[in-house]
């Protein structure tokens, strides 16, 4: 299957923003307008993350949701605050094509089967926040609540249960990696891909091309970024025609 490029909207009151191992937020601009922009540069799906909604105990901000959804050209993937069935309904009632859960779906995994078995498959993603933790079996630790809490929960074993619920996609972001642009954590892209039969998308730690292409390696079906894409340091075009050079087939 061809290799998809995935910009991502990282949103906190109502901006676009983007952090270092989940800290230190600077804005990037509006969400709208790199929406328009992403779907210009040959973007072939969007992720538009509400990173505080979990944290601040409310949904997502659907008036973001519709206008983004009018903008996108192309696959719409929303998260944050989607915490069961009628709040993954709202979300893409309001444009969104997918919803991704993190926090809801660990707290009760029932959720996961019940919006698979709602909406289908394909339209449901899992997000899984990790850390490094040499005490679990697998090495990491997932985290929940933005990055904040640890949960002493094995996260190769957590994607494992998450498969089983039928679900298309996991997006594992690792804390330790997320915003440093030393690249991604391939070891947990590796373990990932190998303990389940969802598409893995390799989240967080991107800095130059190479980065993109060694995730590729570990499994990656989907290639999400947010710093390299929102400061002009990679592009979208130029990502493409490198992976094309390495002989990877791209969407």
């Amino acid at each position: 299957m061809a290799v998809k490029i995935m910009p991502c909207l990282d949103m906190q009151n109502g901006r676009v923003v983007k952090g270092v191992q989940f800290v230190n937020i600077r804005d990037a601009g509006d969400p709208v307008e790199c929406c328009l922009a992403y779907c210009k540069a040959g973007a072939d799906e969007i992720a538009l993350l509400d990173i505080t909604a979990t944290v601040e105990g409310r949904a997502t901000m659907l008036d973001v949701v519709k206008k983004v959804a009018d903008a996108a050209t192309v696959p719409f993937t929303v998260g944050g605050g989607i915490s069961d069935v009628a709040s993954a309904a709202a979300v893409l009632e309001a444009g969104a094509d997918k919803i991704s859960t993190s926090s809801a779906a660990f707290r009760k995994p029932d959720v996961i089967q019940e919006m698979v078995g709602a909406f289908g498959a394909d339209r449901v993603t899992v997000a899984i926040d990790a850390a490094a933790n040499p005490a679990l079996p697998s090495g990491y630790e997932v985290y929940i609540d933005g990055g904040r809490t640890p949960t002493g929960v094995d996260a190769i074993e957590w994607a494992k249960r998450v498969d089983g619920y039928g679900v298309a996609t996991i997006l594992p972001t690792s804390k330790t990696t997320d915003g440093v642009k030393t690249g991604y954590d391939l070891p947990l892209i590796r373990k990932i891909k190998e303990a389940t039969s969802a598409q893995v998308v390799a989240s967080g730690g991107a800095g130059k091309l190479e980065h993109f292409y060694d995730a590729v390696q570990a499994g990656a079906g989907i290639l999400l970024a947010a710093s390299v894409f929102h400061f002009n340091i990679i592009t979208i075009a130029d990502l493409k025609a490198y992976l094309r050079q390495k002989g990877v087939a791209v969407a």
